[in-house]
């Protein structure tokens, strides 16, 4: 069986889950083939009927998958194929990220068997949060082979059933996509590198998934920016930088009602 992972990761979260899932079924003797979706020249329309399976990984901005990803599943015609799709968050507001990608990739005719979800460093830790920082951990990689090995069973048809539908949602896409607009809210300062010492490397701009950032300005375009934090991972000078929210940390723990206790006691989950 070719299986095709097709994974968007800017701070390597993501990258994670589906490089543990591509070596466990390359060690099963699977043909397993990763497209890297942060690189932009990846994010055309491609020719499914080659893989017999395909497994989807993204982050969740604004409690979906990323709007680049989806407007990049809007180009694809499933053509039946079965496919799943897992996600990276770093607990908070993952909800209704399951529901919109199940409609959205029936919508593009792939049959979708199974979801899951699995915790990982926030992305706003870089700047200054303390989410799940040891995230993901040995407990959510096992979920994960969990989830693997649930997948693939239903992609071989050894259980035939597939994924339940989701309860819809309270949020409609158009308010969701309002409120997508906020996610800028406490970064008033995109990464950059201020007047750090900076080798001019170059690999800010050419890592950037929306070609948002200027290597020679030492800042990205507000308008094409999606704060992914790509730049910021990539730096080997390790200088770039956003404005410090850590302040706000205490106040997003109140606001949710938990403490940095109950975040590590959350679970990676699997729907089927």
């Amino acid at each position: 069986m070719k299986i095709l992972i097709a994974y968007f990761s800017a701070t390597n979260n993501t990258f994670k889950m589906a490089k543990y899932m591509n070596d466990i079924l390359l060690n099963q003797k699977y043909q397993v083939f990763m497209l890297d979706l942060s690189k932009k020249e990846n994010r055309v329309k491609i020719d499914l009927t080659i893989y017999d399976a395909v497994i989807m990984g993204f982050p969740v901005y604004s409690v979906r998958a990323p709007r680049i990803c989806r407007e990049w599943i809007k180009l694809l015609d499933g053509k039946n194929k079965k496919c799943s799709v897992f996600f990276t968050y770093g607990g908070f507001a993952k909800d209704p990220a399951h529901y919109y990608i199940q409609k959205l990739l029936k919508k593009q005719n792939f049959i979708v068997v199974s979801t899951a979800e699995f915790l990982a460093a926030h992305t706003f830790n870089k700047s200054g949060w303390k989410a799940l920082s040891q995230r993901p951990s040995n407990k959510d990689y096992k979920k994960a082979e969990e989830y693997l090995d649930k997948t693939i069973k239903r992609f071989l048809g050894i259980d035939k059933e597939i994924l339940k539908e989701f309860q819809k949602p309270i949020y409609s896409e158009e308010q969701l996509d309002q409120a997508e607009k906020f996610r800028f809210s406490i970064i008033t300062e995109l990464p950059n590198r201020g007047n750090n010492k900076c080798s001019m490397c170059g690999l800010c701009e050419k890592k950037c998934p929306t070609n948002a950032m200027d290597f020679k300005k030492g800042f990205p375009n507000r308008d094409k920016c999606i704060a992914c934090f790509k730049c910021i991972e990539v730096c080997p000078d390790n200088i770039l930088v956003t404005n410090d929210i850590s302040n706000t940390w205490q106040k997003k723990l109140e606001m949710h009602k938990i403490t940095c206790e109950d975040l590590d006691k959350f679970e990676s989950k699997i729907y089927l």
